[in-house]
């Protein structure tokens, strides 16, 4: 078992980083994101780069996700824990750096704020709240290899939980859900917004991911045939 998110997520992606690791979908938009292991390592590096060699940021510092359960809500959360930074979905005020949504009122003291519209194919925001950034558009400019940064098990990571503690979590709840080595899992995000539920139980079994936002129940059937889906969680 492994004792630390970034060591989670490089055993996932080293497993096979052809095949599909994390696939969104949200019926509300008709939005259908595919990741390869190897795809979504390389927007995780890039945030990652973007915390560390962009802002300076590393362990001790914070950063509040104000995000739902999203393919980029994946790679931010991934790369903050890769970066050494704590990431903290629940209370923003004190954190170092912000990731949002345009329309989320939000109170941080954080310096650095980084807006995303959650768009198909990663487009860009038309128009950017006063003193944000445009999250797709910056991270691009970063490279997609992360060298690494030391990260304990004893290391904050999320809300006031240690890397280990998180860990130890997300094997659990992967039993508890009965989520299996080699499987791919379909998760409702509507019912399921804790990342440990919907990104780390998996990644940490060893399963891929459909994860569906605004999930439609009379399309479940056909999207179990058509992605492989081994197990519902809904």
């Amino acid at each position: 078992m492994e004792t630390t998110i970034p060591r989670v997520l490089a055993a996932a992606v080293r497993r096979d980083p052809a095949s599909p690791l994390l696939t969104f979908y949200d019926d509300a938009s008709g939005d259908r994101t595919e990741l390869s292991g190897a795809t979504l390592d390389n927007w995780v590096s890039k945030t990652a780069n973007l915390l560390t060699d962009g802002l300076g940021l590393g362990t001790g510092d914070v950063a509040a996700v104000a995000l739902p359960p999203h393919w980029q809500t994946a790679a931010i959360l991934l790369g903050v824990w890769s970066a050494g930074v704590g990431a903290e979905i629940t209370d923003p005020e004190s954190a170092d750096v912000l990731f949002s949504t345009p329309d989320r009122t939000t109170t941080t003291k954080a310096p650095d704020r980084y807006a995303t519209g959650l768009l198909p194919f990663a487009m860009p925001l038309r128009e950017l709240p006063t003193g944000f950034a445009d999250f797709v558009l910056e991270v691009r400019q970063f490279g997609d290899h992360f060298p690494g940064r030391p990260v304990g098990a004893a290391d904050p990571a999320l809300n006031d939980r240690t890397h280990g503690d998180v860990v130890q979590a997300a094997y659990a709840r992967a039993t508890e859900l009965g989520i299996a080595t080699g499987g791919r899992v379909l998760i409702d995000a509507g019912t399921h917004p804790d990342p440990v539920d919907w990104l780390l139980a998996p990644l940490a079994a060893g399963a891929s991911i459909v994860l569906c936002a605004n999930l439609d129940p009379a399309k479940v059937t056909g999207r179990v045939d058509a992605e492989k889906v081994t197990l519902v969680v809904a």
